[in-house]
């Protein structure tokens, strides 16, 4: 019967002998035992010289390879810029449901893929200080500060005392800083770039900090977006202002080169020759999405952005320092809340469109490019089972080629019909919204009665139809606390594999050498407190807080709680049954 005992087991005791110091007996053996014995010493020997070189390779390899916060060639020496881009709302299955609708779509190999497959570093990870799922004005404060903080902070801590952003530390270091996106400047992301607001709300409030109306004064040469409403008085058609300020007025006072329309963009020549300070609010809040974008109404990310680099770097060209841009593909996220596949996919199209042509920028020029997303909208997946029996593996492509508009666009139009109703209301549903905006010609009489029933906000239910026909999933109308990717360029090594959302803010301080901490400093000793920035109380803050959810369809939803902020994650209250949606 062969032995069961392990190769290197210490020897029976009854084998050692004491008849000497050594403890091993010394008594002639038979030739067999002999070899048995060189045999164990021999595998003994072998054991603790591996043992030693492994350990000899672990000091070795620790030693001699820096790791990514001690490589003495970052950050880099001389001039250098960044450029930062936010895909709102954008996860991991956007890219799926983007790259296979692209490859049908263009009759593409499989192999073929988005720019951004190309340049996939890591991943990262996007609590915030209050929930296990960010929202964007939480996550971009952690990119801005390199700080956590709670959902709905723009930029201050979770007792509510201002931290100091990059954008800021790179414009108080000589740098020239911009933002461009395709929602409204004083949304959430922007926002918290340029500005400091207890709640990301105040977006009346955030338009005059970006305009300089705060302690630093003016940090941002450059904003490019949506959100013209915030910046008009009240007194003007298409004003959302709750007061009579003119924003615009004082910015154009304050220099700044102004533009609100396409025929206005046009005239900036790409960004050639075009001297800073720039604001250019090219809608009343934002600017509609890719696939209605059929005109040449609105100025595309893409576009955007090139007047961006065009204008940053031709203002730049005789200093010492570069520049800080911050380029957002907004929209995404609101395809993500609008469970709307069509639209997500133009919009990731855009945004990866944008990506290349900022590569290309950053490739030859003494720069760095950092793509990543805040969070995941919709908790999207590439599967869903419409019935009871075992689904089939598999999604339609297709169906989303043949949409040439929004669930948004289309319920917009839908509110504007002012038939009566009955058969040629059914009809124009069918012709004219869901055959010539979806592709939809099989549409259920039950589908038409669900979208004459909500009238008002058709939008879930368009986005529902094609989704269903897709066989594409969506958990949520909100946010998911999925890992997000992160994308870079050359020099972009220390971002590497799962990190922190804060440590991307970190990266951004760090490459550009700023002191976002002394930033911090210098606005609380300017007297920038733990306060509200309107000078509002909190009862007053609670009320309008609540009044703002119930409006978004989320009544209750909103506890500013007895200290107003809290640094802790929710717990479960016992009640699983919340309101249905829809």
């Amino acid at each position: 019967m062969a032995s069961t005992e392990p190769l290197l087991s210490a020897r029976p005791s009854s084998e050692i002998s004491h008849d000497n110091e050594d403890g091993y007996a010394r008594t002639p053996k038979k030739p067999a035992e002999k070899r048995g014995d060189w045999i164990k010493i021999g595998l003994g020997v072998w054991a603790s010289v591996v043992t030693i070189g492994a350990i000899l390779a672990i000091v070795v390899c620790s030693t001699r390879m820096p790791r990514p916060t001690d490589d003495p060639s970052f950050p880099p020496k001389g001039k250098r810029n960044v450029v930062f881009m936010v895909s709102d709302g954008m996860g991991p299955a956007s890219l799926h449901l983007t790259r296979s609708y692209r490859q049908h779509v263009v009759g593409l190999p499989w192999g073929d893929t988005l720019t951004l497959d190309k340049h996939l570093i890591g991943s990262s990870r996007t609590r915030s200080s209050s929930s296990l799922v960010t929202d964007s004005a939480a996550g971009a404060t952690a990119f801005s500060c390199g700080l956590k903080s709670y959902n709905g902070a723009i930029s201050v801590l979770p007792d509510g005392s201002p931290c100091g952003t990059v954008l800021e530390a790179a414009k108080l270091a000589g740098y020239k800083t911009g933002l461009v996106v395709t929602t409204r400047i004083t949304d959430a992301t922007p926002a918290c770039f340029s500005a400091h607001v207890n709640l990301r709300s105040e977006e009346d409030r955030i338009a005059e900090q970006q305009l300089g109306d705060y302690p630093l004064g003016q940090m941002v040469d450059l904003m490019l977006g949506g959100g013209r409403c915030h910046f008009l008085p009240n007194t003007t058609e298409g004003s959302c202002r709750a007061d009579d300020r003119d924003l615009v007025k004082e910015a154009k006072k304050k220099g700044f080169h102004y533009a609100e329309s396409r025929n206005d963009f046009d005239k900036l020549k790409k960004g050639k020759g075009l001297k800073l300070p720039v604001l250019g609010l090219f809608a009343s809040t934002d600017i509609p999405y890719e696939i209605d974008r059929k005109d040449v109404d609105y100025p595309s990310l893409d576009e955007m952005a090139e007047v961006a680099l065009n204008a940053l770097e031709e203002a730049t060209k005789d200093s010492e320092q570069g520049f800080f841009l911050m380029v957002e593909g907004s929209r995404i996220d609101h395809a993500g809340h609008g469970n709307d596949p069509a639209a997500q996919v133009h919009e990731v199209l855009g945004y990866d469109k944008t990506f290349k042509r900022i590569l290309e920028w950053v490739e030859k020029h003494d720069a760095v490019l950092v793509s990543t997303s805040d969070h995941e909208t919709g908790g999207l997946a590439m599967a869903r089972q419409l019935h009871e029996t075992y689904p089939e593996y598999l999604w339609y492509p297709q169906v989303l080629g043949n949409a040439s508009h929004s669930s948004e666009y289309l319920a917009a139009r839908y509110r504007e019909y002012t038939g009566t109703g009955g058969k040629k209301e059914d009809e124009f549903l069918k012709t004219e919204l869901l055959k010539k905006g979806f592709g939809v010609e099989d549409v259920s009489e039950e589908e038409i009665e669900k979208l004459k029933a909500h009238k008002a906000g058709a939008d879930w239910v368009f986005a529902d139809i094609i989704s269903r026909r897709a066989q594409i999933g969506w958990s949520t109308h909100g946010h998911s606390g999925v890992d997000v990717n992160i994308y870079g360029s050359k020099g972009t090594d220390r971002l590497r594999g799962n990190h922190e959302n804060t440590e991307i803010g970190e990266f951004l301080a760090d490459y550009l050498e700023v002191d976002v901490h002394a930033v911090t400093k210098i606005l609380k000793e300017k007297g920038v407190g733990k306060q509200d920035w309107m000078g509002k109380g909190l009862e007053e803050l609670q009320f309008e807080a609540l009044a703002q959810a119930e409006a978004e369809g989320q009544p209750g939803k909103v506890d500013l709680g007895e200290h107003f902020h809290k640094d802790q994650i929710d717990t479960y209250h016992g009640d699983f049954r919340k309101r249905c949606l829809h």
